[in-house]
């Protein structure tokens, strides 16, 4: 373990710390880090059991080209897609990185675990939750977090063999910028602050909404998490072991090396299809935007034409940044032999709008915030390089992968395991997706949204101070497999029963979960 500390000490040294002192070293603040073990002392799993490596990917949508799209250059994650399953319909079960994570990496439902915000954490010494993670440690495997793994990095500590790996010792720069002119910029702008509060804090203050700088992968956020993954793959390759890495981008700013932005032709860039809002939707996606918190950016309804291309333009350079870090770990699990006894899993926490229904971002209960990217590659498979269309929640990553690695189930788990698919894709599974969402600004705080997508429908249920509350409002759109929300069906007399149906099927698959 001290090798990969030192040599991540000097990865992580070109990071800023502090917008007034500048680098601190890494290994010191590795001190003073909080860890439990409270998974305890394990017999070690046996040498020919399965390494687990889970690579979850910021605010990724299924637009990539094992999706069809032929216009993103993602060459690694399509390597994957050649080398493993692709699920065309999976969705998060909250369109917000904390919740989602927590939910994906504990296999409940936001409405068990009562977590519905990025400040609520998950805890495997609580006897009555057994994390991914942690049920990967209780086993006897090494069990190692690097980068966004859960949303804070000090959730969970007591799953991973090792305290986190991480690519910057605080969040003074969590937008991950990369250019020392923008972070010239964002202190400007918080001494200016200062200046009015004294209270003004830096990593509050963002600049531009994009970023592209003639810098190395390596001087980025995600590129540190890609040099510190391979370091740790390479340091734990003897042993059986779960490995979990989170990259940041494509989170807004999307802020990427210039070469990305290169291999695309900003001239032939277009607004997404669908980008008006649909007729008789609520007002709640609406009432906040989180592109608006960036520099030189007024509300959704007022950008240019210019503006929307270049937003574009920067979200498709970040995940072509990340899906180069992708390859990065793909390229050593060859290089250290072990890609043949090693399950990897490529997954986005969810999705998110690029003007799609007068959106950007992902707060919402439309389509694009739930459904996102879900791969799964396992040695031997025969069916690799084909893809399913059948239903799956991010909730059914952790049975799936239990099972996958010949481990016996956790305790408990709301997922359902989509390993018959990995034999089958046609298999019947689910015929329901659920997600949910709590608005957080007003005047909606203290309203929930339930919504469930089925192979026709998406129907989403808004009720007052939720589960219980009045109904404030339904929203049902016909999608068919594919296509975007347009018109609100929900009140039409011809869809009564449908509506009845769809908000029975919410209740059902809620069950005992409500809050």
């Amino acid at each position: 373990m001290n090798g990969v500390r030192t040599r991540i000490k000097h990865i992580s040294d070109r990071n800023w710390i502090s917008p007034r002192s500048g680098p601190v070293a890494f290994a010191a603040i590795l001190l003073l880090q909080a860890f439990a073990g409270g998974a305890g002392a394990q017999e070690p799993a046996p040498r020919e059991s399965p390494n687990v490596l889970l690579i979850i990917v910021d605010d990724l949508r299924p637009q990539l080209g094992a999706y069809g799209f032929d216009i993103m250059h993602t060459p690694n994650i399509d390597r994957l897609a050649e080398e493993g399953l692709l699920f065309r319909r999976a969705y998060a079960q909250w369109p917000v990185c904390g919740p989602s994570r927590a939910s994906l990496l504990s296999g409940l439902r936001p409405d068990t675990t009562g977590i519905y915000s990025n400040g609520r954490r998950v805890d495997s010494s609580d006897a009555e939750v057994v994390s991914l993670p942690a049920h990967f440690r209780r086993n006897g495997y090494r069990t190692l977090s690097i980068g966004k793994v859960y949303h804070s990095r000090n959730d969970d500590l007591g799953a991973w063999s090792e305290p986190p790996f991480n690519s910057a010792p605080n969040d003074d720069n969590w937008q991950g910028y990369g250019s020392p002119e923008t972070h010239a910029l964002r202190l400007r702008l918080w001494e200016e602050a200062l200046a009015q509060d004294s209270n003004a804090l830096f990593h509050q203050f963002n600049a531009g909404a994009v970023e592209r700088a003639d810098l190395p992968d390596s001087e980025y956020r995600d590129g540190k998490i890609a040099d510190i993954a391979v370091e740790v793959l390479r340091e734990y390759a003897g042993q059986p072991f779960f490995a979990a890495v989170g990259f940041v981008k494509p989170h807004l700013p999307f802020a990427a090396p210039r070469r990305y932005w290169d291999l695309y032709d900003h001239a032939e860039l277009q607004p997404m299809a669908g980008s008006t809002r649909p007729e008789g939707t609520t007002e709640i996606p609406y009432i906040y935007s989180e592109l608006e918190s960036y520099r030189g950016i007024g509300s959704d309804d007022e950008l240019t034409g210019e503006q929307v291309r270049e937003l574009i333009h920067g979200y498709f350079a970040a995940v072509s940044f990340v899906d180069a870090q992708v390859g990065k770990l793909l390229d050593e699990l060859d290089r250290l032999e072990i890609r043949n006894n090693t399950i990897v899993a490529l997954v986005g926490d969810h999705g998110f709008h690029l003007g799609e229904q007068g959106i950007w971002a992902k707060h919402s209960l439309f389509e694009l915030s739930s459904h996102t990217p879900l791969i799964v590659s396992v040695p031997g498979q025969e069916t690799a390089g084909e893809s399913t269309g059948a239903l799956v929640e991010l909730i059914d990553i952790y049975p799936s992968l239990v099972e996958l690695a010949g481990l016996d189930p956790s305790p408990g788990f709301d997922g359902e395991s989509f390993v018959p698919l990995m034999d089958d894709p046609d298999t019947p599974l689910k015929d329901a997706a659920l997600s949910q969402y709590r608005h957080f600004m007003e005047p909606y705080r203290e309203i929930m949204g339930y919504s469930v997508r089925t192979d026709r429908y998406r129907f989403s249920l808004w009720r007052d101070n939720a589960p219980e509350g009045a109904v404030f409002a339904r929203e049902l759109y016909e999608l068919g497999f594919e296509g975007g929300e347009s018109f609100n069906l929900a009140d039409d007399p011809a869809y009564r029963v449908v509506v009845q149906d769809l908000t029975n099927r919410i209740d059902v698959i809620r069950g005992g979960n409500a809050p």
